[in-house]
């Protein structure tokens, strides 16, 4: 199972940074979400896949008797959601606006701040 979602991982990575590399600002902001999911399902894997009971000591022990599962990798995961959650609702948001003012989504015609009659900047080296 692990070997299996290492390959999602990486398709998820490849697909993300396909989509970021784009012109068109929804697509950043798609690349954007699946490269926090990639990152949720890489801590997830991280902390080992298991069939492990919940980690409940009971009340006479100080230490479980079986195998449990590791709450951190969880606990992390549910926090990165929140988090990302939150940022891509924010870009969401300022992708809107940036569209309702400059009227477009392509990165390259929102440079408003540039000279018009003077030569555009070098678009890469």
């Amino acid at each position: 199972m692990e070997t299996g979602l290492s390959v999602l991982i990486g398709l998820f990575f490849a697909v993300s940074v396909y989509l970021m590399l784009s012109k068109q600002l929804v697509r950043m902001l798609l690349g954007i979400a699946i490269l926090g999911n990639a990152v949720n399902l890489m801590i997830f894997t991280a902390g080992r896949l298991t069939r492990e009971v919940p980690p409940l000591i009971p009340l006479e022990l100080y230490t479980p008797n079986v195998a449990t599962a590791n709450p951190l990798p969880q606990a992390l995961v549910l926090t990165a959601i929140v988090i990302s959650f939150s940022f891509f609702a924010f870009l969401l948001v300022l992708t809107f606006r940036a569209y309702q003012e400059l009227g477009t989504d392509d990165a390259n015609e929102m440079r408003i701040a540039e000279p018009i009659d003077e030569p555009a900047p070098p678009q890469g080296y």
